[in-house]
């Protein structure tokens, strides 16, 4: 009982001391490639690279005490992150602080859903994701999460579009009119210093080698590079204009938000109201719902109008520093050869301080030290709005981590807990986000670099979280310089395992429905891109569709003797079948849904063989029944018989059989009408049916029930 409770205590049975340091080195080994995917995947989720350190320092620790799995390696993912992203987007703008308390009530949200599932024993629900949905969904968030990351790798900068593709539109577009070359050239190292380490090695920590040599060669080199200039150092009206344009813009959106917020809640006190006060309510939150998109879409544009001027630096005895637009003469005193860009997001710029980047982007500071623990305050109306997308995390989180731990369980021969691998994670993800986690789940890559390493129980998790402990407590500074680029590398590679076009010619081969389904889904994640969920709805909605059509129709076989004398589908087999016998197999449940189909089948045999005189039902198929199925099978047998046709049934279970029992159906059938096998069946009722025929030889003879003469 304890040990189901806290699991850990079985890893040290047998424990030895030679047993930890591989554990310790295994751990390390892990935080080495822990340390900058976390950074790059939180930016992935919509926030500061550091969010990321955090949802790595408790999450793997918990997980490992609490799951099933001894070397599931938990924390920050892609697929996760990018769930994250796209379901907070709705709510708050990327980076913000709303969006990070957003991020972390998920993760709360998430942790709460997945413990439930485990306590209450409900793993199973996971089984609604089905494989084809699963596959269509993941290659297509890989290509999602890697061609989000060519913005970073180019050095651009573009306002998101409502849908993914028009989004890397922008980007490419952008990418021709002006590529930050210095960044293009950071990304390119890292990748090559990345793929030539693994081939080297695969056991080298590839990745942390990539973000240390380009960390240096990024401090070394003077990399970031950023000027402040008030508006008049800008030496264009036009330009001051649009900033003085922008700033306004800004506060307008800012002050008919304010409104339109408390317009909201008057609507929602207002019980009392008549209807048509309501409706001019609505009427006024429309009215300032249209104008704030018509400022959003100016401010759109001013901005981009602003990130495509480029600016090179002039030094003015009297200003200063100043900056002419690249195109415009000027005097001849340039500081240097660098472009500089203004960088302008969704907040008004400081006329006083306008950052211009005149270099490439780093990951910048990163506070020193642990976050301070504490609950995530929770907003009640948003909490309720997550949900559905914490449900969708939670059951692909849940997927992800346990289909890693089943991989790994079958090479080690460890016993697997589904179950406890759900309280694991839900843990995991709840005293997460006390220390301001967002969602995470278990990582195929540290996972097999944890096996790889000879991981012989948890505790190599608890090391990694130690580790990631120590660089928040003492390293954090050292990241600084870190290029931005890196870090989409580190993502774009990251992702590449994600891709798997098998699964799509593996799942047609199966069944062409299940091919189909994980094609559409796949199509469908990529066109609604940011809005994942849709792809998950419409492949789950499919699944289940093909589900419940399958379950209504279920497979009806006419079966007949085949060469090895074996009783075969006569359709798949070609095979005659006899005039007067019909030997049919219901394959599946019979329930109120496909009750009716077996009436059906059975009336179109009689239409299709005056010959007809008796009918056995082989019942090997049908492993349960319910009222609807006993009563369409009664009903079937009394028409049957009052058409003169005899009805035999063989191979019924017992749990059916009891059923026939309760309902007295088996006193309508005779027990002597029901055989044990099919074989059985015939011996008894084929002489009856052949005598005063006229059929040459009947296809369902066989040397056990005689000879095979012709009548």
């Amino acid at each position: 009982m304890l040990t189901k409770i806290l699991p850990f205590i079985e890893w040290f049975k047998d424990y030895s001391l030679g047993k930890f340091r591989i554990d310790f080195l295994a751990g390390l080994t892990v935080a080495l490639v822990l340390i900058p995917q976390s950074m790059a995947y939180a930016q992935l989720a919509g926030l500061p690279a550091y969010y990321g350190l955090y949802a790595a320092f408790l999450p793997p620790m918990i997980a490992s005490l609490f799951g099933s799995s001894r070397q599931l390696a938990t924390g920050p993912v892609a697929v996760v992150s990018l769930m994250t992203a796209a379901s907070l987007e709705p709510f708050a703008s990327a980076g913000s602080e709303a969006f990070i308390t957003y991020a972390i009530v998920l993760a709360l949200t998430v942790g709460v859903f997945q413990l439930l599932l485990g306590v209450l024993r409900l793993g199973l629900i996971v089984n609604f994701l089905s494989h084809p949905v699963v596959n269509g969904f993941t290659n297509a968030a890989a290509i999602i999460i890697g061609t989000s990351q060519l913005s970073k790798l180019f050095g651009v900068y573009v306002d998101k579009a409502p849908h993914h593709y028009e989004t890397i539109i922008r980007v490419i577009e952008s990418a021709f009119h002006y590529t930050h070359l210095p960044t293009l050239a950071m990304g390119i190292l890292s990748i090559a210093i990345m793929v030539g380490l693994k081939r080297l090695n695969p056991k080298m920590p590839f990745v942390l080698a990539a973000v240390a040599i380009t960390t240096i060669i990024s401090w070394a080199t003077g990399f970031e590079h950023n000027e402040t200039a008030t508006i008049t150092h800008i030496m264009d009206e036009k330009i001051q204009e649009d900033i003085q344009s922008f700033n306004i813009t800004i506060q307008s959106i800012k002050d008919l938000s304010v409104d339109r917020t408390k317009l909201t809640s008057e609507i929602e006190s207002r019980h009392d109201a008549s209807t048509l006060e309501k409706l001019d309510l609505q009427y006024q939150a429309t009215v300032l719902t249209a104008r704030i998109d018509a400022a959003k879409a100016k401010a759109s544009e001013i901005r981009t109008r602003l990130r495509e001027i480029h600016f090179s630096a002039v030094e003015d005895t009297g200003k200063g520093l100043v900056f002419y637009k690249k195109e415009s003469p000027m005097p001849e005193t340039r500081v240097d050869d660098r472009v500089y860009r203004i960088r302008i997001s969704n907040k008004a710029l400081d006329t006083n301080a306008i950052n211009l980047s005149g270099g490439g982007a780093v990951v910048g500071d990163i506070p020193k030290g642990l976050p301070k623990l504490g609950m995530p305050g929770i907003n009640i109306p948003i909490f309720l709005q997550l949900l559905p997308y914490a449900i969708i995390i939670s059951l692909l989180g849940f997927m992800e981590a346990i289909a890693i731990a089943k991989a790994m369980a079958a090479k080690t021969g460890q016993r697997l807990d589904p179950n406890q691998e759900l309280i694991g994670q839900g843990l995991a993800n709840i005293v997460g986000s006390i220390g301001k986690s967002y969602p995470v789940s278990g990582s195929f890559s540290r996972s097999a670099v944890n096996l790889q390493a000879g991981a012989v129980s948890g505790l190599s998790s608890v090391i990694t979280s130690l580790m990631v402990i120590i660089t928040l407590l003492f390293f954090t500074p050292l990241l600084y310089h870190l290029p931005q680029a890196v870090l989409a590398s580190v993502i774009m590679m990251a992702v590449i395992g994600l891709v798997n076009v098998s699964g799509f010619v593996h799942a047609w081969h199966a069944q062409w429905y299940d091919g189909l389904i994980s094609v559409i889904t796949f199509i469908v994640t990529l066109a609604v891109a940011p809005h994942l969920e849709s792809g998950i709805y419409i492949g789950v909605g499919l699944s289940l569709a093909v589900f419940l059509y399958k379950s209504m129709r279920p497979k009806i076989s006419l079966l007949s003797r085949g060469e090895d004398q074996a009783l075969k589908d006569s359709y798949v087999h070609e095979l005659a079948t006899c005039c007067h016998i019909q030997l049919i197999r219901f394959e599946g449940p019979l329930f109120f849904a496909n009750a009716s189909y077996l009436e059906d089948e059975i009336n179109d045999r009689i239409q299709a063989s005056s010959d007809l005189r008796h009918f056995i039902i082989a019942c090997n198929g049908i492993n349960d029944i319910d009222a609807s199925g006993q009563e369409a099978l009664a009903l079937i047998i009394q028409r049957l018989r009052s058409a003169g046709y005899g009805v035999s049934l063989s191979g019924v279970n017992d749990a059916v059989y009891r059923v026939l029992a309760r309902t007295h159906l088996l006193e309508e059938i005779g027990v002597h009408n029901i055989y044990p096998t099919m074989e059985t069946a015939l011996s008894s009722v084929h002489p009856q049916t052949h005598a005063n025929t006229k059929e040459d030889q009947c296809p369902l003879l066989v040397n056990c029930l005689g000879t095979q003469s012709t009548k």
